[in-house]
């Protein structure tokens, strides 16, 4: 009986332990169940929300650029795309074959489609061909019960209305890339395209404006269902240059098939008025994306046409750097304006002897006509009084030896050799002939056609330390442009010479002279060798260029400026290959200096 009583009480005791147990569970359960839906309520709405919205970015209308005349020189255009939804289509393979017959696919483009499906869900539009005309929209809509899951996108494209015209100033935007800094969510953005050289690349982040972003409802698959809310972003900034679409198309249809580079200033404020680099490139087939038989082209062209010469072409400068070896020379004494110098064609410096181009010589000159002339002589015997050092110093105050950082990509230094750099070079010491040769522009000094338009600019202004640039300056900016310090009457002399080059007989530009209502230019030619004529060359006759390979051939100079009587516009122009200055590079810099005075503003001034 006790024993049964014994078994009774564990029973009770069990059960009411239990009882508590599944109590204590309950309440457990209860307080979890208040706590996620009372105070965790807000958090889990949100990650509800986030699992039915999903939010996109958007991106936003690109920064339309414009030249000084408001022409719009990189804009944005209607872009029609032809897109294909797998799951719409019965059979992707047999509506992609139904589309070559409408429109071709190269083997690498449907490769590409083929990838872009398998890694997307089949609800995704993938693209299959962009920047299409609106005939080829209208065949696409024509055949649309052929092309089942085809489906028309409608966009926006860059599009740069000059085409290879301005490619080498405005660049050309393109895909990001892995190397490109990703410092705003919209460089994740599937198919968004960034500034890749140029001023597209200069101003980047201006140009791209900010995103916007879409927040759509999706179902459990991902499915749009429909929009929420829609927030467009900031368009980007315009950016105004000071280019003139006029000017830099005259100057760039000026070369024809010819290799080189053309920079014209304003001599006063730096701005570029025209910035050609020949042969050039159409950033509206870079922006699209080249197939490998196009880059093919593009790279194995020997005149480089992807290579900015204007910036990044290193040349001798020749007998256009003897304006600075005039002025360095009438600076330090060792000339004057009256000096007069013989020329019989050749002389020594110890047994070695130095030629003047002219093989007779140009007899007694003055620096006026030496430069009218580009007699060499007279330019060996000043360097060799002045020593490589003036020189240098002379050449570095009017811009050549450095970087003028205008913003462009692979801007290259230049060369100005002097003493100490010879020696840190090559461990050797300077040595007087080297002197001479660097007299008349050749040796070891090297330039581009920017820095020489900048040096022509500050020779013809007075002397002012202007620095090319695409933007305009503020007021403030152009007050505080230095003043080079060297003499007045000095620079005059040396334009005085420019001046006879162009419109005095027997002046190496003396057929490239013009006179618009009076307004004429001066400037200097320049040919320099890219090959070393032998002894024996000379005696035999040398070769003359038509009778040369193109690559052997000389480079071909001029800068100049005009109106002589008050200077507003310095050019430099660089012909590859070209031959002579005379011949080929001065009628181009002329025409370009015409269509300058012709299209200045003010011309209704200049009686």
């Amino acid at each position: 009986m006790n024993r049964d009583n014994d078994k009774g009480k564990v029973l009770i005791f069990r059960s009411l332990i239990m009882a508590f147990g599944k109590l204590v569970l309950m309440f457990v359960i209860i307080g979890r169940l208040y706590y996620l839906q009372v105070y965790q309520a807000d958090r889990y709405k949100t990650l509800a929300d986030e699992n039915r919205i999903s939010t996109r970015l958007l991106i936003p209308p690109r920064g339309v650029i414009y030249d000084r005349n408001q022409v719009q020189i990189a804009t944005n255009k209607q872009n029609f795309q032809a897109l294909i939804v797998a799951e719409q289509t019965p059979n992707v393979q047999e509506t992609l074959d139904a589309f070559k017959k409408i429109m071709p696919l190269s083997d690498a483009e449907e490769e590409k489609i083929k990838k872009d499906l398998k890694r997307n869900r089949s609800f995704v539009p993938i693209k299959i061909k962009d920047n299409l005309t609106w005939e080829e929209v209208s065949r696409i809509q024509l055949h649309a019960s052929d092309l089942p899951g085809i489906i028309i996108d409608e966009g926006l494209s860059r599009y740069y209305p000059f085409g290879e015209k301005m490619a080498h100033v405005l660049g050309y935007v393109s895909s990001v890339s892995d190397k490109d800094v990703k410092d705003d969510p919209l460089l994740e953005v599937p198919g968004f395209k960034i500034g890749k050289s140029g001023i597209e690349k200069l101003f980047e982040k201006d140009l791209r404006g900010q995103g916007g972003n879409l927040k759509l409802e999706v179902n459990a698959y991902g499915r749009i269902m429909k929009e929420i809310e829609r927030n467009d972003g900031i368009p980007g900034k315009r950016k105004d240059l000071t280019i003139d679409s006029r000017l830099q198309e005259k100057a760039f249809d000026l070369f024809g098939e010819e290799s080189g580079a053309a920079v014209l200033l304003d001599v006063h404020t730096g701005e570029i008025l025209a910035f050609v680099s020949a042969p050039s490139f159409d950033s509206n087939i870079l922006a699209q994306g080249l197939n490998n038989e196009e880059w093919k082209a593009l790279t194995g062209n020997m005149k480089k046409p992807l290579s900015n010469k204007a910036v990044s072409g290193l040349y001798s400068p020749g007998s256009t750097f003897k304006m600075i070896v005039a002025l360095a020379g009438l600076e330090a004494g060792v000339i004057k304006p009256d000096t007069r110098s013989f020329c019989a064609g050749k002389m020594f410096l110890g047994n070695h002897a130095f030629h003047c181009w002219k093989k007779v010589g140009h007899g007694y000159l003055n620096v006026v006509e030496a430069l009218q002339h580009s007699c060499d002589i007279f330019f060996y015997e000043t360097a060799q009084k002045l020593g490589i050092e003036k020189i240098a110093e002379m050449a570095r105050r009017f811009g050549l030896g450095s970087k003028i950082n205008i913003g462009l990509d692979n801007e290259k230094d230049g060369l100005i050799p002097d003493k100490e750099w010879k020696l840190k070079r090559f461990g050797e010491p300077w040595q007087q002939g080297e002197s001479l040769i660097s007299g008349i522009g050749q040796g070891y000094i090297l330039t581009t056609p920017l820095q020489l338009a900048t040096m022509t600019a500050r020779l013809v202004n007075g002397g002012y330390e202007v620095k090319p640039t695409f933007t305009k300056l503020s007021d403030d900016e152009l007050q505080n442009i230095n003043k080079i310090n060297v003499s007045k009457e000095y620079l005059d002399i040396i334009k005085e010479g420019m001046f006879a080059v162009v419109n005095k007989p027997g002046g190496t530009a003396y057929l490239s002279q013009f006179d618009y209502k009076g307004q004429r230019m001066g400037g200097k030619t320049g040919t320099t060798q890219v090959r070393r004529i032998s002894m024996k060359e000379r005696q035999t006759g040398i070769l003359k260029e038509s009778e040369l390979p193109w690559h052997l051939r000389n480079h071909a100079l001029f800068v100049g400026y005009a109106p002589h009587d008050n200077p507003k516009y310095a050019v430099a122009v660089l012909v590859e290959h070209g031959g002579g200055g005379s011949s080929v590079a001065a009628p181009i810099a002329g025409k370009i200096l015409r269509a300058a005075i012709e299209l200045d503003p003010t011309k209704e001034e200049i009686k």
